[in-house]
This record gives structure tokens, C-alpha cells and sequence, in this order.
């Protein structure tokens, strides 16, 4: 039997990331940066309006003050719209004006905003007098030149896109989102929203690991249901490698002549399947397989191919080895540096029993804070599985393998599934 460390090792071993892509802005939102971004020059270039108005000398409109406010009149000497390829040069005892964003005119050290004049073309009135440096954004104070305003490892988001942008580039390197397909094996499944015929399942695991794989940062391919034919699957499997940078099968592991996803893995690269030692979740199945051509081996010596795992059917089997093994390794895939849910450590609200030698993952509760400490609750009885205590469940409670019995006030690690 192997440890889930000893599975979850194997796993993040083979999990690397996807190779980076040059790609435009609007494809790099979600993904991770594979590069560091330098802003080559200030942004803004150089000292801009930060508001229309009329650019002039502080001195030849006089300071503002506590008494009535002056009015200067001034002549209008030039326009200075945002367009402008480089800064005008002001006539002392003149008035440029200028748009939000122009450059400021050499010799100019204030903006007065339109609503303090009278908004004249020729000549202007100016109310209220300026004071130096006033409404004026200084060049670079978005960005100076040189300075690292992008780091390797970043999920790139909207305000990370508007820095790209700021600078220029059209384009950035980024580990692209992971390719998955989910394929879900058994004869009784039937699609969600269709007749039901008896003896037959609604396919729970197939919309749920999709959803899954979305929520980690990946994109998601449903295949299936496919019934229990090896031909079919073979078939599926050589058609869908060409596309998949992973791949998760879920059902066809049952013992005997159903054991479906054995046999047709097996032939087809590395794939291991284990009795793993938790619960729920027994038996899987993690290795690589290769389309035919493919070399055995990558650049690194490493054995080539396409991570593909093999999850049990029951739902919250499926759900728990997800968050415990693909999630981490599809976090890796990624380029993201933090591969795991967050954890908090909660005294237990009421004694259970766990399994001996098996780590015990049980659908919870967890209220509290980091100032007055964590409470976890179980969902329902922990020995049994139960997709609708799932479904309640804000997090996984952690038992230990060693651990057989979990008392009341017993402190246990909690992977948190929201937030």
C-alpha cells in the first residue's frame, strides 16, 4: 500500500510546468508570468496636466491666499493636446492650454483647471491664483525607468495587464493554462439532464472535476460518459493525447472484468495503480502515456508523455483524490508557486472514529479566526461517504494515519475549500 505522501511525491515529480508561450495581452489574463517585466523608460515620459485646464508659471498668477481671489488675465499663446510628441515651451506672463495627460510646457509649474477661469481661446481669466506643482502628474510617477514592475510568478490580472500595457508590449511569456480532458468511464453513467433509465446514474464526477480544473487556473474538456469498452476508450484516449497536457479518468477501476482503465493504461506508458492509504479514495492510478511516435523519454531524461490520472468513481472519492493529488500537480503545471489550498489548524467540535493506517479526509466545517482560534465540525457521521455532506462543506479535516480515534478538543489540520 503507498502513503499519500509517497503518491502526492511521485505526482509533483512528473508535474512540470508547461512549457512557456509568447502570447497577446488578452490571453495572457489568469495565466502565470514566465518572465520578469522591466519598464525601458518612465511612464508617464514626462511631467503630464492631470486635468484640463491652462498651464502657466505660478508666479504670473499669483499664490492663493485667505483673502478675495485674484483674477489675472492672461493671453492664450498655444494649444498642448494629449497628441503632442514633445513638451511646448512657455512664454513667461502667457497661458498654454492643455489637455488631461499633455505633456506640461517647458517653464510651465502648474495646471489651472478649467472651472477656475473663464475657459477662454485668445486670452484667459485665471481665478484664484496657483500654487507651484499643482495638478501635475511628474514623469515616472507611474513607473520609472529600470524598475521591475512585473515578477516571474505572478498571476496575471487585470491591473497586471494594465502595466503591460502602460509599456507597450502587446505581448507577454506566460506558462499557458493547462490542457485537461476529463474523461468518465462506466456503462451506467448516463449525462446530466437525461432520462435516467433503471440502473443508471447521473455522471456526477464529469461536471464536477471539469468545474474543478477551471477553478485551479486550467481548461477543462469533457469526454463522456464512455461505457466500459476497452476499444472505445483506447480509441478516445489516442485522439484526446494530441491536445492534453493532463488527463483524468475517473471510474473503470473496479477489480475483475470492469477493471477497464487497467488495461487499457497499462500498455500505453508508466502508469502505476496503487491501493492508496486513505480514505475515501483506495485505489488509482498516476503515471504518463504517449501517443504512438512519441519519444520515451524527454530532454531531461525523464519519461515523456502525458500525466494522466486515474480516479475512483464515487463522487466524493473522485472530489477528495482531486484536491489532495491533481490540484497541487495542475498548480504546478502552471507555473504557480503556491501549489496547495491554505491550511488552518481547529479543535474538533466532537469525537470520531478514523480509520488505523489510513489518512482520513472528512467533509467539515470550519468557523473561527486567527485571533480567537478555529472550530471544525464534521458533516454528518465521518465513517460514512456522503456526497451531500460534501456538498455542506467549507473544508477537509485531516486525520493521520496513526490516529484511531479523534476526541473532542483535538487540534487537526483543516484544507480549507473556500476562499
Amino acid at each position: 500500500m503507498r502513503t499519500v505522501a509517497e503518491h502526492l511525491a511521485a505526482i509533483l515529480a512528473a508535474a512540470r510546468p508547461v512549457a512557456p508561450l509568447d502570447v497577446v495581452l488578452a490571453d495572457a489574463d489568469g495565466c502565470i508570468l514566465a518572465e520578469d517585466v522591466t519598464a525601458p523608460r518612465d511612464v508617464p515620459m514626462w511631467t503630464v496636466a492631470g486635468c484640463d485646464g491652462y498651464a502657466v508659471r505660478s508666479v504670473d498668477v499669483g499664490a492663493p491666499g485667505p483673502g478675495p481671489a485674484p483674477e489675472v488675465t492672461l493671453p492664450v499663446a498655444a494649444d498642448a493636446p494629449v497628441t503632442a510628441a514633445a513638451p511646448l515651451r512657455l512664454v513667461p506672463g502667457t497661458a498654454v492650454l492643455i489637455a488631461a495627460g499633455g505633456p506640461l510646457p517647458v517653464g510651465a509649474d502648474a495646471v489651472v483647471p478649467m472651472e477656475r477661469t473663464d475657459r477662454g481661446r485668445a486670452r484667459v481669466v485665471v481665478r484664484g491664483g496657483a500654487e507651484a506643482g499643482e495638478h501635475l502628474r511628474p514623469a515616472g510617477a507611474d513607473l520609472g525607468a529600470g524598475d521591475a514592475v512585473l515578477t516571474t510568478g505572478t498571476r496575471l490580472a487585470a491591473r497586471h495587464l494594465a502595466v503591460a500595457a502602460a509599456l507597450g508590449r502587446g505581448r507577454l511569456r506566460v506558462h499557458p493554462a493547462p490542457r485537461v480532458i476529463v474523461v468518465s468511464v462506466g456503462d451506467e453513467l448516463v449525462e446530466p439532464g437525461r432520462a435516467r433509465p433503471d440502473g443508471r446514474v447521473h455522471d456526477v464526477d464529469g461536471p464536477a472535476l471539469a468545474a474543478a480544473v477551471k477553478e485551479a487556473g486550467a481548461s477543462a474538456v469533457r469526454v463522456g460518459p464512455v461505457g466500459d469498452d476497452r476499444a472505445a476508450l483506447r480509441e478516445i484516449l489516442a485522439d484526446q493525447l494530441v491536445r492534453a497536457d493532463l488527463i483524468i479518468l475517473t471510474g473503470g477501476l473496479s477489480h475483475g472484468p470492469w477493471d477497464t482503465v487497467t488495461d487499457v493504461l497499462a500498455p500505453l506508458g508508466t502508469v502505476r495503480f496503487d491501493q492508496i492509504a486513505m480514505t475515501p479514495g483506495h485505489r488509482q492510478g498516476f503515471g504518463t502515456v504517449r501517443a504512438e511516435g512519441d519519444d520515451a523519454h524527454d530532454a531531461d531524461g525523464r519519461p515523456g508523455g502525458v500525466p494522466v490520472f486515474a480516479l475512483p468513481g464515487h463522487p466524493v472519492a473522485a472530489q477528495v483524490s482531486y484536491e489532495v493529488f491533481v490540484r497541487p500537480a495542475l498548480r504546478a503545471m502552471a507555473g504557480y508557486v503556491d501549489l496547495y489550498r491554505p491550511t488552518v489548524r481547529a479543535a474538533s467540535a466532537r469525537p470520531w472514529a478514523s480509520p488505523a493506517g489510513r489518512r482520513q479526509f472528512v467533509p467539515a466545517t470550519v468557523t473561527g479566526s486567527p485571533t480567537d482560534g478555529y472550530v471544525v465540525t464534521p458533516v454528518g457521521d465521518p465513517s460514512r461517504v456522503s456526497l451531500g455532506a460534501l456538498g455542506l462543506a467549507n473544508a477537509l479535516v485531516v486525520v493521520g494515519e496513526d490516529t484511531t480515534r479523534v476526541r473532542a478538543g483535538d487540534t487537526l489540520a483543516c484544507l480549507v475549500l473556500d476562499g
